[in-house]
């Protein structure tokens, strides 16, 4: 069995994702080859998926299989460059089947935004468990107006009114605050692919964007 390790990095580029969604056998799927793949994932990304180092490493769990599996595959052509990846992406360490694997295995892991209420004499792990599963994105300051209009106007038709993603498209709603402003740098500084950035992207400056995260850090209340 191959080495495997999973640096991931994802958000935006979804056409390059529903091409891929469509080459991925969801029958095929093979979970303890998932769980497998998972450990080593896991120590970036969390063990739920739920990413780390605040926003350093993305939240992955519920993300598109289609998409994630189309970043990875960008990853190895070095379409899109991540230099933890460099030595990872390769079909060796990541052959097509762990791709397929990981990522319908990630689609699948629903973290809750808020802790659920117990029934009385649950037992300690079992909250300790939950806690470990709850993922909500700290509120950042901004005009929560202005972003709505940003959202509605520059990213709503691919991810959503809310943010919350389309199909293959990865949501905005839920990710790390400075993840998501990480990558609009990127793509403005053409070091990422984007959809037609110069309509979607280059109109706002940085008062729309901080506008914008202010705004999607409410959404997943």
């Amino acid at each position: 069995m191959p080495i495997r390790s999973l640096l991931f990095a994802l958000c935006f580029l979804p056409a390059a994702a529903t091409l891929r969604a469509a080459e991925l056998d969801l029958n095929a799927y093979d979970e303890d080859n998932a769980l497998d793949v998972h450990e080593i994932c896991a120590a970036c990304h969390g063990e739920f998926g739920q990413g780390g180092g605040d926003g350093e490493y993305p939240r992955l769990a519920g993300l598109p299989a289609g998409y994630i599996a189309g970043q990875v595959e960008d990853f190895k052509s070095r379409k899109r460059l991540n230099i933890p990846m460099l030595p990872f992406a390769t079909e060796r360490e990541l052959p097509a089947e762990d791709v397929r694997d990981i990522a319908i295995y990630l689609s699948r892991i629903k973290l809750a935004p808020k802790l659920p209420v117990f029934a009385e004499g649950t037992d300690s792990y079992t909250k300790l468990l939950a806690t470990r599963q709850v993922f909500n994105v700290p509120r950042i300051e901004g005009d929560l107006a202005r972003g709505r209009v940003v959202l509605q106007k520059g990213c709503a038709k691919c991810h959503g009114k809310r943010g919350a993603g389309r199909a293959q498209v990865p949501p905005l709603a839920g990710q790390y605050s400075s993840y998501i402003r990480r990558q609009i740098d990127h793509i403005l500084a053409g070091r990422r692919s984007h959809p037609d950035p110069e309509k979607y992207l280059r109109p706002y400056d940085d008062a729309d964007w901080q506008a914008l995260l202010a705004y999607l850090s409410t959404l997943d209340d």
